[in-house]
């Protein structure tokens, strides 16, 4: 039994924020039908969204419906807030929270009191202060940038085929990617795939007259699969016509043009940032520990060190790998981790509240999956290294055993199976970006959008 009524704060709906509360959902359920626990998540989106699936989403193989789990369905039991944290005080037990409603309004944060604290807010972008990255620059983060990206490469291809200026038209068919992790890797390869297959439906453009374009800083992509598998993809990609630039930062994409560390330039249209991540800033307005990097301080229990009543995981946290051989090593920030960190934190929070032990956050890294495209993958696990096609069956394998609930799994594979039987869906949304610019032309408003008045060259 719980001691006492209590209040618990969930704060992002990401990975730990959605996993988390479903484990408390199922922990106390109890408590919840007699009103002793009340569970309260904040989150910006009301969905969940399952990012290793955003590369095919933006492929067109995956419904972008698909890769996101709506929040209110599957947290029936909790009270879900659409907005955001802006500010957290720790010692007097209130968050700051800033909704649709107060901006409409016109009035300032509301404060929410809580008794125990779940600060999951995930990460952001890493970006550096880089000429022209916040004007051209595409991020590949969420289902709305994945679907803009697929949406923009297809458009560029109809520019192309639509000019007759040769610079426009090199510049439309060059597509750059910076950072050679996951997001950048399985983002270009599965684009490119996209792109290669929609150009035999243009008349006048080739494969080989796109030009697919990856900046590494370091010397090496996909580290989390290994240095021979790195090597691997480095030589598949490279026979895709990909060029592979290791040891290479991006200076400058000023008026539209990527300016390399090797002196290489690059006219282009497009230049897609996945270079890393970083802490969310929300962390860095409250009063918890915080790590060197910005990231909360915790516990191999997933609470916050020194701070009583506050719990961290995922992205934001700075968690003891207690699996390690070295000491001092930390959990990476990735799926694997969050999913079962989130169900540790549940169970713990439960047993803090009946005043039981807790317990202690031990996962070995299994290994890692990455696909390339159709049929092209990579994959280290338990040691084991696979490439080609069993790797790219046991990637969608996996993912389709952790994407959340049985609904998202049945209408993912069902997708999968219609994709193997059909043709690729070669569709550009674009008008999705502006949908009243039709409308307004027609009442006499401003004029359509045009695509020289957008940075990344939608309309």
């Amino acid at each position: 039994m719980v001691k006492e009524r209590a209040r618990i704060l969930v704060v992002g709906g990401g990975y730990v924020g959605m996993y988390t509360a479903l484990r408390l959902q199922r922990k106390l359920k109890g408590e919840l039908k007699r009103g002793e626990i009340e569970i309260t998540v904040v989150t910006p989106d009301p969905y969940m969204t399952y990012q290793p699936f955003l590369p095919e989403a933006a492929a067109g193989s995956i419904s972008p419906r698909h890769v996101v789990v709506p929040l209110r369905r599957v947290l029936d039991q909790c009270h879900v807030v659409i907005g955001e944290v802006t500010a957290i005080d720790h010692a007097v037990r209130t968050a700051a929270v800033a909704t649709l409603a107060t901006a409409e309004e016109g009035r300032a944060a509301e404060l929410l009191g809580y008794d125990e604290l779940v600060l999951a807010p995930g990460s952001i972008s890493r970006t550096l202060p880089i000429p022209g990255l916040a004007e051209y620059g595409i991020g590949f983060k969420t289902v709305e940038e994945a679907i803009g990206l697929r949406n923009h490469v297809i458009e560029q291809m109809d520019i192309a085929s639509s000019t007759r200026d040769p610079a426009i038209r090199d510049a439309a068919l060059t597509f750059v990617f910076v950072g050679g992790g996951y997001a950048g890797v399985e983002a270009l390869a599965e684009l490119e795939d996209m792109a290669r297959y929609t150009a035999r439906y243009y008349h006048n453009v080739r494969p080989e007259d796109m030009k697919w374009i990856l900046v590494e800083a370091s010397d090496r992509i996909l580290p989390e699969v290994g240095a021979e598998m790195g090597r691997y993809t480095v030589t598949q990609l490279r026979r895709r016509n990909i060029q592979v630039l290791l040891d290479t930062r991006l200076n400058s994409c000023a008026g539209r043009v990527a300016v390399l560390s090797d002196g290489q330039r690059f006219p282009t249209r497009t230049l897609v940032w996945t270079a890393g991540v970083k802490p969310h800033p929300l962390l860095a307005a409250t009063d918890l520990p915080l790590t060197e990097r910005g990231r909360l301080k915790c516990t191999a229990q997933l609470t916050v060190d020194g701070a009583e009543h506050a719990w961290g995981a995922g992205d934001a946290a700075a968690v003891p790998d207690v699996t390690a051989a070295e000491p001092g090593t930390e959990t990476a920030p990735n799926a694997q981790h969050a999913v079962r960190q989130a169900r540790t934190l549940g169970d713990n929070i439960a047993h803090a509240l009946r005043g039981e032990p807790l317990e202690t956050y031990a996962h070995r890294y299994v290994g890692s999956v990455a696909s390339l495209g159709l049929h092209k993958g990579v994959a280290q696990v338990y040691g084991r290294k696979l490439k080609g096609y069993p790797a790219w069956f046991m990637h969608r394998v996996y993912h389709l055993s952790r994407v959340p609930t049985v609904n998202r799994k049945a209408r993912v594979l069902a997708e999968w199976t219609l994709a193997g039987l059909f043709k690729r869906e070669i569709v550009s949304l674009g008008s999705l970006e502006h949908p009243r610019a039709e409308f307004e032309l027609a009442a006499g408003g401003k004029p359509p959008h045009s695509p020289s008045d957008d940075p990344k060259g939608s309309s």
